[in-house]
């Protein structure tokens, strides 16, 4: 019995702790973006964010001191953090660090950069 309760605490123990930061597509974020509804983190770097981000973005590498005042005073305002496309994990450092300032709307562009540009939507560069 004692074993059955170990190997149970084991399996749900990574659950507990997992941050779970809902996909949102690139067409559901232009419309954000262009309702002004949204916050977004750039999390590729900096060189990359000088070549190309989505408009608006926040260069995360450069800003992640600032992000408080960077980011909207409404908690509820939705922030979409991305990183280079889907098999990307660095974005998680934005939306953990926008999470950890109380942002309850926290969202993953899984399609990324590469994915934005595939899409044909625009682009800026720093």
């Amino acid at each position: 019995m004692n074993k059955l309760i170990i190997l149970f605490f084991f399996s749900i123990t990574p659950c507990l702790w997992a941050e779970n930061f809902p996909d949102i597509s690139v067409e559901d974020l232009k419309k954000a973006i262009s309702a002004n509804k949204v916050a977004v983190i750039d999390v590729n770097g900096g060189n990359s964010y000088k070549k190309a981000h989505i408009p608006g973005a926040i260069d995360f590498s450069s800003e992640s001191k600032n992000l408080s005042s960077l980011l909207p005073k409404d908690k509820e305002t939705m922030v979409v953090a991305y990183c280079g496309g889907p098999s990307c994990r660095a974005y998680l450092r934005g939306a953990k660090a926008a999470a950890k300032l109380g942002y309850k709307n926290v969202r993953h562009l899984s399609a990324g950069i590469s994915g934005w540009k595939k899409a044909g939507a625009q682009t800026e560069n720093k």
